[in-house]
């Protein structure tokens, strides 16, 4: 957890899942940035239901930044590097509880390390494996936000709150989903 130990040593929200699998650590960190393992349809569900307040209000007529973007997902996050077989961090930049996630594009992990503007939370979200004693690979993903300043942070609190649940089922769905795209191309 190098990776995410550098590019975010300090924050004040986090979840953490894990999953035990057969598969080799290479094939599961390859695996997470395959096309369509984050693709599950639970997730998209969730995604559509949160986004569709803003999507409606633009369909008829009203202010909607949503309304000519594509749906969330993991096309969203800026790669921020990986740790050979060991770690993949990826990152977001936004104001995450406003309808349109007031997301602000990152060019890469220099400008994401570096941006510090107030009023918007930065979270990475890393996937990292470990050998497992019982033979295997823990697969592990941990989900760290950061606000940096209390305006953000006041905001983020009820949001963590309120989709926290939903982002831990996701992020199971999603390891399962990473373990079986290693498995299938192994």
């Amino acid at each position: 957890m190098e990776l995410m130990e550098r590019l975010m040593p300090q924050y004040q929200f986090s979840e953490k899942h894990q999953l035990l699998t057969p598969a080799t650590a290479d094939a599961l960190l390859d695996a997470v940035l395959q096309p369509g393992v984050s693709e599950d349809p639970w997730a998209r569900r969730f995604i559509q239901l949160r986004e569709l307040p803003d999507r409606l209000r633009g369909a008829l007529g009203g202010r909607s930044r949503l309304a000519t973007q594509a749906p969330f997902g993991i096309d969203n996050f800026t790669l921020l590097g990986r740790d050979g077989d060991r770690e993949i961090a990826l990152g977001l930049v936004g104001k995450f509880w406003q309808a349109d996630y007031g997301q602000v594009r990152m060019a890469g992990p220099d400008q994401f390390a570096n941006f510090n503007e107030p009023g918007f939370a930065k979270l990475v979200l890393n996937f990292s494996t470990r050998p497992a004693a019982e033979c295997g690979t823990w697969l592990h993903t941990e989900t760290r936000v950061f606000c940096n300043d209390h305006a953000s942070l006041r905001r983020f609190t009820p949001y963590w709150w309120l989709i926290r649940p939903v982002s831990g089922l996701i992020r199971q769905r999603l390891l399962a989903r990473v373990r079986d795209a290693a498995m299938a191309s192994a």
